[in-house]
């Protein structure tokens, strides 16, 4: 899902194995792993989703960066 974020550019979720692909501005993108359904659905819906990013992603998923 492509976004109007100058920070994250895009949010794809993979409900099978839990895990939350997301592509920064910059073109980095990282995977975020055991991430459950309701706090993508929560990224997704958010009003900021470079905040809800920051409180409820980073540094409570563990996580892998993806090479371009």
């Amino acid at each position: 899902m492509a976004l109007q974020s100058e920070a994250i550019r895009e949010i794809r979720y993979d409900a099978d194995r839990a895990k939350l692909f997301i592509t920064f501005g910059d073109g980095d993108r990282y995977v975020y792993v055991g991430v459950p359904g309701e706090v993508h659905r929560g990224f997704v819906g958010a009003s900021s989703q470079a905040q809800y990013f920051t409180y409820e992603i980073r540094d409570r998923f563990p996580f892998n960066r993806l090479d371009a």
